[in-house]
């Protein structure tokens, strides 16, 4: 890309932000989280069904082990949910720190956006923990805000408070901004909160809406995608 900024099309204009979501988004983390969700079923002496896997992604972790206890049979005690979730945590920290990679195009799709001068948030249901991790393969500059999902007071995606957040700290309107996500949770999220949704669907399939469009792909980002859906 050359130093000049895009010239939205005539007729558009550029988002007042862009919202990215990371896991299954930005970075090709849903086959980690796989890994780490069926050992740790199998470690609690139960198996997890593709069902209820496929009913974790997109989820923040609280509903994550409420979906993982019931599926193997433990009580919801906070002893139980304890030990849980730090086994979970230090798991998918080994795989963040060893195995994490970027979806197709992803990288190239965020040097597009920073290079408008449009102002950016990262928005994620995983924890700061965990985000910390990512963004040393990911990269923090790409990003004027983070919201994760330990930080929304238990009201975290498909709830909207994590788009509104992220549009408050950015000092922009939400029904001015674009998201980027991947999967039904995160799409109702940044929808109930006013946005726009770029989608690039990873696990789960997500139809098309009037208020979404849906790439196969990062890499078929481009300016017009960025400008199209927001008249002068």
């Amino acid at each position: 890309m050359s130093g000049s900024l895009p010239v939205p099309a005539a007729g558009t204009r550029l988002p007042a932000a862009v919202l990215w979501d990371m896991d299954g988004t930005l970075i090709d983390s849903e086959r980690l989280w796989d890994r780490a969700l069926y050992e740790s079923a199998e470690r609690l002496g139960g198996r997890l069904s593709p069902r209820t896997r496929a009913l974790m992604v997109g989820k923040n972790a609280d509903v994550t082990l409420d979906l993982l206890l019931r599926e193997v049979g433990l009580p919801r005690d906070s002893e139980t949910l304890a030990d849980a979730d730090s086994w979970l945590t230090k798991r998918m920290s080994e795989l963040f720190r060893t195995d994490l990679r970027w979806r197709d195009g992803a990288a190239q799709a965020l040097r597009l956006v920073r290079g408008t001068g449009v102002p950016t948030a990262l928005v994620t249901s995983t924890t700061r923990e965990l985000t910390e991790l990512a963004l040393e393969t990911v990269g923090r500059d790409w990003f004027d805000a983070i919201v994760c999902g330990d930080e929304v007071d238990e009201r975290n995606k498909p709830d909207p408070e994590p788009y509104r957040r992220a549009a408050h700290l950015l000092g922009v309107d939400p029904e001015e901004c674009l998201a980027v996500e991947d999967s039904p949770t995160g799409v109702s999220s940044a929808e109930d909160a006013g946005c726009v949704v770029l989608v690039v669907p990873s696990e789960l399939e997500v139809p098309d809406g009037p208020r979404r469009r849906v790439l196969d792909s990062l890499t078929a980002l481009d300016e017009a995608a960025l400008t199209g859906t927001f008249p002068r």
